[in-house]
């Protein structure tokens, strides 16, 4: 297994051969969060365990979706705004947040190839995200997916990317 010294080494190691940019990241602390965002790990856990609270609706238009994320309470609806609207200054600047999102990555590294554009209601968030790429567009969809699995799900839709199907820890992971 390697630590995140000789992850980076490598990463330095692989750039320095092919001559790649360097990456700007920001790493997970090691329950797949980071702090990218305004709110701390507790704002996420807070989000995680009140997401019988939060309503979600996606809808899939041409190129990718419409969602609409909500709570009819207050705290937790600006908790919501704060995170989207930080979410969306790391891909701005170019900071990829790290975490066990399967789709993020890809999002973030495309950041360039779709159009991002939110609005704050007062529960909450509109968002309309789009691409002409269509790999770019499914990518855009199946982080709805996800996102909606979690405020369906909380944690354990969270977990799951790196859970068995039996709720055993898959090879590779820890």
């Amino acid at each position: 297994m390697l630590g995140v010294g000789s992850v980076l080494g490598l990463g330095y190691v692989v750039r320095s051969v092919v001559e790649l940019p360097a990456p700007r990241l920001r790493l997970a602390d090691g329950h797949g969060f980071v702090g990218a965002d305004s709110m701390d790990m507790s704002g996420y856990m807070e989000m995680f365990a009140r997401h019988n609270e939060i309503s979600r609706t996606v809808e899939e238009i041409p190129g990718g979706v419409r969602t609409t994320t909500e709570s009819n309470s207050s705290d937790l609806a600006a908790q919501l705004q704060a995170h989207v609207t930080s979410m969306y200054s790391s891909i701005s600047q170019g900071v990829e947040v790290m975490c066990m999102s399967p789709t993020l990555p890809t999002l973030f590294r495309n950041a360039s190839g779709y159009h991002r554009a939110m609005t704050y209601t007062p529960n909450g968030v509109y968002v309309e995200e789009t691409s002409d790429d269509p790999d770019l567009s499914e990518m855009i969809r199946a982080h709805a997916r996800e996102v909606t699995g979690f405020v369906e799900d909380g944690m354990p839709a969270m977990m799951q990317p790196m859970m068995g199907s039996h709720g055993m820890m898959r090879p590779g992971h820890p």
